[in-house]
């Protein structure tokens, strides 16, 4: 090497790549003046001639051991990046609802959910079942609303509405008592006196929002 060593082959490779992407190094050489040096440049290993086969292999299985530390460490580090990414991706929770937009006979009326006791499916819409304290005398307490059942029940807030059976939601705030009839199955007696009923398929659901067993 008539022009660098291998120590100035090491530092001009750092200046070059960066730290982060310098490769492992392993010096071999005749002369052992040079091994601090060396070692302060993050050499691997150092291997003074002459070496036996042995001492070859050592310093061998000592690269594979770091290739291998090296690989998993990315691993981890890519999949750390991959993870936020897909954190920083994931779609925002739908907003709830607090008021529907009802259109009928040509007006807009705005229904706050917390009027309504219960829906009721019906076709492509539903029936808003409204508390009779807030819906005026002339608007009647029914309400047609074009909404799938299940499409409202994502929208609604799940702490006020729970489903009760496949045609049914309703609101927990205005269920006075529960009555059992059999297999599971309960009426359910609303404080406006209307009854509906609850499935043995969704009584899991009821039961894990209030935390205890019916």
């Amino acid at each position: 090497m008539p022009e660098l060593d291998g120590l100035g082959v090491l530092d001009e490779l750092m200046d070059a790549v960066g730290p982060e992407a310098m490769p492992l190094t392993i010096f071999v050489t005749a002369y052992d003046q040079h091994a601090v040096r060396a070692f302060e440049a993050n050499a691997l290993d150092y291997l003074l001639k002459p070496f036996s086969d042995e001492r070859f292999e050592a310093t061998m299985a000592r690269v594979k051991n770091r290739l291998k530390n090296q690989l998993d460490q990315r691993s981890l580090h890519e999949f750390g990046q991959r993870l936020m990414q897909m954190i920083a991706a994931k779609p925002s929770a739908p907003r709830r609802l607090d008021r529907l937009v009802v259109k009928s006979g040509g007006a807009t009326r705005f229904v706050r959910v917390a009027e309504i006791d219960w829906i009721e499916a019906a076709g492509v819409y539903v029936t808003l079942h409204l508390n009779s304290n807030f819906a005026p005398k002339s608007a009647g307490t029914e309400i047609l609303y074009r909404s799938s059942l299940a499409e409202l029940a994502e929208r609604l807030d799940p702490a006020r509405f729970i489903r009760v059976h496949r045609s049914t939601i309703v609101n927990i705030e205005s269920i006075l008592q529960l009555e059992p009839i059999s297999h599971g199955e309960f009426d359910v007696v609303l404080k406006s006196g209307a009854r509906t009923r609850i499935s043995r398929s969704y009584r899991a659901q009821l039961e894990e929002r209030l935390g205890q067993s019916l």
